[in-house]
């Protein structure tokens, strides 16, 4: 779910409490402040296990919470991380490194964009990896380094902060 609520004291546990109190499982939080957006909203995301038919029950209590509910979905993978791969990434086989992330069952390779200069040229390309949690994107960037070392290729990571 991604929720929008007043970003003050005490808040977030009036988003935890509904969900403990239906009998639900909190897998993950992602709350991130915007210090530029300004205003008294703030995003929330949660990703959770509810029991089946609960959910409207949790919609209405969140409403009486005044609490905005953006989207509710089955999406997950909530954590990315990026990374630049350096070296003759179509000739070793790109599809077979985005099978080794993606046959996992938790990460799968989310974005990639490439820039190849000429055939005979190394290629780079930008690679956007995706899990439920920090542990298992580690787990995965493993597995492409270990690809990297196999298929002689380069690994500039992490783009993003941890």
């Amino acid at each position: 779910m991604k929720l929008e609520m007043k970003d003050s004291p005490g808040q977030l546990v009036s988003v935890i409490q509904p969900i403990s109190d239906i009998g639900g499982n909190i897998l993950s939080v992602i709350h991130e402040r915007d210090p530029e957006a300004g205003g008294d909203l703030l995003d929330v995301q949660i990703m959770c296990e509810i029991p089946e038919g609960s959910l409207d029950t949790l919609l209405a209590e969140f409403r009486t919470r005044e609490i905005t509910v953006l989207r509710v979905g089955e999406e997950r993978l909530l954590v990315r991380r990026s990374v630049i791969l350096i070296g003759h990434l179509i000739h070793t086989d790109i599809g077979d490194t985005i099978d080794r992330i993606d046959s996992t069952g938790y990460a799968e390779v989310h974005e990639l964009s490439m820039v190849m200069p000429a055939i005979n040229e190394p290629s780079s390309a930008k690679m956007t990896i995706k899990s439920d949690c920090l542990t298992d994107i580690n787990r995965a960037l493993g597995i492409l380094r270990d690809v990297a070392g196999d298929k002689g290729f380069l690994i500039i990571e992490p783009l993003e902060g941890n």
